[in-house]
Formats: C-alpha cells, structure tokens, sequence
C-alpha cells in the first residue's frame, strides 16, 4: 500500500467499528455509500471480499461521516472520529 493508496485500508472488522461509531446500520451505510446492504452484510460477516472500488465507495462514505482510517507500521490499522464544529466543547455545556 502506497503512501497515498488506501484502498486496502477497510477490513471488515473496520467496517463494523467505523459504522459504530457513526451509530449508522448498514442500511444508512449502503445509502450514502451507494453499495447494497447485501454486500456490506456479507463483507462484515466475512462470507466474501469485495472489489477495490466497493472498499473505496464504503471507505470514502464512513469518512464523509466523520471517521478517519489510519495505518501505523509495524501496529497495523486503525479509526477515529474525527473532531466536530457542531460538538459543543465540555466546558461550554
């Protein structure tokens, strides 16, 4: 995987955590993401991969969302949510 390339960035375990996060089912995650509810269902479950533009139409929606995919060498794959202008800071509740 390239510096740019992250494509190879979604495992299906990162699929569930990052849908999680964002509190979407798969039904809101095909929606934004233009891929069948079908096909997250069986990637997450593991029962087939999925073509490198499908990883990327998933990947691209979850970001858009708010999550952000990372690669850190030698320790592997990870996400975060990304910080909010619409989250009021704690202080300020």
């Amino acid at each position: 995987m390239g510096q740019g390339d992250k494509s190879g960035i979604l495992t299906p375990a990162l699929c569930r955590a990052a849908r999680g996060m964002l509190n979407w089912t798969q039904t809101e995650l095909a929606e934004h993401s233009d891929v069948s509810r079908s096909t997250i269902r069986d990637f997450e479950g593991g029962r087939h991969d999925i073509h490198r533009t499908t990883a990327e139409q998933l990947r691209l929606a979850l970001e858009t969302g708010g999550v952000a995919f990372l690669e850190i060498p030698v320790h592997g794959l990870g996400i975060f949510l990304r910080n909010s202008t619409s989250i009021s800071p704690i202080a300020d509740l």
